[in-house]
């Protein structure tokens, strides 16, 4: 008879086997319709995922139901690995995101946003031309600013002033407000003065063409970081939970383990008639 521990690790990875199976679907999916940068980039990690949900789940299934000590043993290797992996992920997410806040302005619903607040590692990755164009062809492609615009269209300045932008709205699909430049519309401002005469440089990099705006700004890329900022500590806190949940399989899995070596052993010893 299959004992408590090796039903436990056989019931939680047929569960396990289940989910794999619309993540990979998903994945495939992705694949057959991206057409954007932005679809092509999630397409892989989530194959990448079903993939190895689905064989981690079958090697725990079929090594605690069928005895099968070896497959079990490579199972717990895989979970050691990733409870390894998760923790090192998690302290390095909390410690890069520990940086960086927006700058409340007066009589303004939202803030602005100065890259280097921020972590010098998260900098640099935005900094990267390369990143950053996949990144900022990500947001045009989200019509980040092109929304804003639709919802604030008739907006006076004044009420423009008192809108609660998110920080991609404030760093990207605006200029700053120290540029002093003539409101328009929420995506369209015009210069008062020589923009080179400004200590800004964001100011120069202004443009009111829709697919330009502010996206080659400073700002931009620090309202995006607050953004991923933001993302990676809640990733962090789950990650807490599910490393705790493997904690607890990884023991279930270690007694099963445990047990296929005894009840193998056992049938060595055992006289045969």
């Amino acid at each position: 008879m299959f004992r408590l521990s090796n039903n436990l690790v056989g019931i939680l990875n047929f569960v396990t086997f289940l989910l794999s199976v619309p993540i990979l679907g998903a994945g495939i999916w992705l694949a057959r319709r991206a057409s954007t940068d932005c679809e092509k980039f999630l397409e892989k990690p989530v194959i990448a995922l079903g993939v190895f949900l689905m064989v981690v789940s079958l090697a725990g299934l079929i090594g605690a139901c069928c005895g099968i000590s070896w497959l079990l043993w490579v199972y717990l290797l895989v979970m050691f690995l990733l409870i390894v992996l998760l923790f090192g992920f998690t302290i390095f997410a909390f410690v890069v995101t520990n940086e960086g806040a927006g700058k409340v302005l007066s009589d303004k619903g939202y803030k602005e946003y100065r890259l280097g607040d921020y972590s010098n590692w998260l900098q640099k990755r935005v900094n990267n031309t390369k990143n950053w164009n996949k990144i900022k062809s990500c947001l045009i492609d989200s019509k980040v600013c092109s929304s804003l615009a639709d919802k604030t269209a008739n907006d006076t300045l004044e009420q423009f002033y008192s809108e609660h932008l998110s920080a991609v709205q404030s760093g990207c699909c605006k200029p700053s407000d120290d540029c002093g430049f003539n409101y328009v519309s929420p995506i369209v401002w015009n210069a008062t003065t020589d923009t080179t005469t400004f200590n800004n440089s964001d100011c120069t990099l202004w443009n009111n063409n829709p697919d330009v705006l502010c996206y080659n700004c400073q700002s931009c890329k620090a309202g995006f970081l607050d953004n991923i900022k933001s993302d990676w500590k809640k990733v962090a806190i789950i990650n807490i939970i599910f490393l705790v949940f493997l904690i607890i399989v990884y023991s279930v899995g270690c007694c099963a383990f445990r047990n296929n070596r005894e009840d193998n052993a056992f049938w060595k010893r055992r006289p045969h008639p």
